[in-house]
């Protein structure tokens, strides 16, 4: 067991990476006073800052959990946030951790790595069958043979690899120095954007928060997200953690996903705790998702950009349909610049901006400890959507915000400093870890990292079967919340 640190081993956050997040999600900077950090020597070891991006993320994440919570239960002072590095090192790999009765998942497919090519290395992404498909015949192999797809990658230049499976539909990216990936018109594009960008959709006054009675709170936590309906439509790992932290803070979360594209058991169970998971077709069902989206307070969005336009699902049209939404959007590259389009993940976004080759090891590409533009990314979209509900409570108006892998990337790589080490010793995730009983087995998990004074230390409810929950809100709401 870890030791969970005491008062002298508390300082004040890291106010420069901290302030920087909180910032750029239009918080008050006063409240940045509110934070503490217990630092852990050896917490997410990497060659760049990592700790100090996870700190800042998750920071900016419970603070803004904290302000709506202390709004909307008419609380004098905002609560207290409390950052531990071990909590979030355990959580930033929160996959690895869960296991499934005593199973542990399996987090890459055989195809999803690191490869030689004629001048230098490629990263592909295989883990879902269509990708999987569309590399291997690009690439001309017509069987899942990892000696096969190695051969046919070391006779092909890294860039030629890149379009030409990127043309296909398929996931390869291929290796670049940060020099390299700043020369290129993506980089350019993305470093031109905010780390979260924010707008408002529209002119109509928003459904008003209600009041949370919080006179049991010695029983019962603050759930600043109470009886918020969001509709997930996230895939992976990014979209799903943000989530999951809503669902966490008592949103009413339901994750949607097309039943021609099943999601990794595995992976829909680390980052289904608090929610409910249906499956419908937007084209033959969409008479259930319009029912769906007339009574949702939230709407985030995981898929490559303009891939649900067709759907007219769209921010702007989202806020024709539901004046006063909050729309939050999530990509890869962003939703501009030449690669705006493309298909991307953690382990490719690291790869093209640099962070695989300033972690390399001898003469191999590196990686980060975790999938931190990932989770990262993720709890900064969930603090974005509670700073946008919070803004909602005081002006009104639909808003849309709006973070994509590639600009977190960018700032872990030219804008964080190393932080305090601390004098304690982060010795191993077992402090953070909990088990319950599911409808999947027995589970062991990492816990939220998202911690204040009297806030939610777990989800209600463990994650459940992919897709088999129905297509309808619970019977709570903002109208049921008093």
């Amino acid at each position: 067991m870890t030791d969970s640190g005491s008062g002298t081993d508390t300082v004040s956050a890291p106010t420069a990476d901290l302030a920087y997040a909180w910032s750029a999600l239009g918080g008050d900077p006063a409240l940045l006073a509110h934070v503490s950090l217990v630092p852990r020597r050896g917490a997410l070891r990497a060659r760049l800052p990592v700790r100090e991006l996870a700190r800042a993320c998750v920071g900016a994440c419970a603070l803004a959990a904290a302000e709506l919570g202390a709004r909307r239960a008419g609380l004098a002072e905002v609560p207290g946030v409390r950052l531990d590095d071990g909590a979030i090192a355990t959580a930033f790999v929160s996959e690895r951790h869960l296991l499934v009765d005593g199973r542990a998942p399996v987090n890459f497919a055989p195809l999803s790595r690191f490869w030689r090519t004629r001048d230098g290395w490629v990263r592909t992404h295989a883990n879902y069958p269509h990708h999987r498909a569309r590399l291997l015949a690009t690439l001309g192999v017509t069987e899942e043979d990892p000696d096969a797809v190695g051969a046919a990658l070391a006779e092909r230049s890294s860039r030629e690899t890149e379009e030409a499976v990127y043309a296909a539909g398929g996931l390869a990216v291929a290796l670049r120095t940060p020099e390299e990936w700043a020369a290129h018109e993506q980089a350019a594009a993305v470093a031109r954007r905010p780390l979260v960008e924010r707008e408002q959709l529209d002119t109509a006054r928003a459904r008003a928060l209600s009041h949370l009675d919080v006179s049991h709170l010695d029983v019962s936590p603050l759930l600043p997200a109470a009886g918020v309906r969001v509709l997930d439509l996230t895939r992976v790992i990014a979209g799903p953690v943000a989530t999951r932290t809503l669902a966490l803070l008592g949103a009413d979360v339901l994750r949607v996903d097309a039943p021609r594209l099943p999601e990794l058991p595995d992976q829909h169970a680390d980052t289904g705790f608090g929610k409910r998971s249906a499956a419908l077709d937007l084209v033959a069902d969409r008479r259930a998702f319009e029912e769906l989206l007339a009574a949702a307070d939230v709407v985030v969005t995981g898929y490559r950009p303009g891939a649900l336009d067709r759907f007219g699902l769209s921010a702007r049209e989202l806020a024709e349909r539901r004046p006063g939404v909050v729309v939050a959007h999530l990509s890869a590259w962003g939703s501009y610049g030449p690669w705006g389009g493309r298909r991307g993940f953690d382990s490719l976004v690291q790869t093209a901006t640099g962070i695989a080759a300033l972690e390399a090891c001898e003469d191999r590409p590196g990686a980060l400890p975790a999938q931190a533009l990932d989770h990262g990314t993720g709890y900064l979209l969930a603090a974005a959507v509670l700073r946008a509900l919070a803004e909602r409570t005081e002006h009104g108006y639909g808003r849309c915000v709006r973070l994509s892998l590639a600009r977190t990337a960018q700032w872990l790589t030219n804008g964080i400093q190393h932080g305090p080490k601390g004098h304690l010793a982060y010795d191993g995730p077992d402090a953070w870890l909990a088990e319950r009983d599911s409808a999947l087995g027995r589970l062991r998990y990492a816990l939220s990292p998202v911690a204040f004074t009297g806030g939610p230390g777990d989800w209600a409810r463990p994650p459940g079967v992919w897709g088999a929950d129905p297509a309808r809100w619970g019977d709570g709401g903002l109208d049921s919340v008093r």
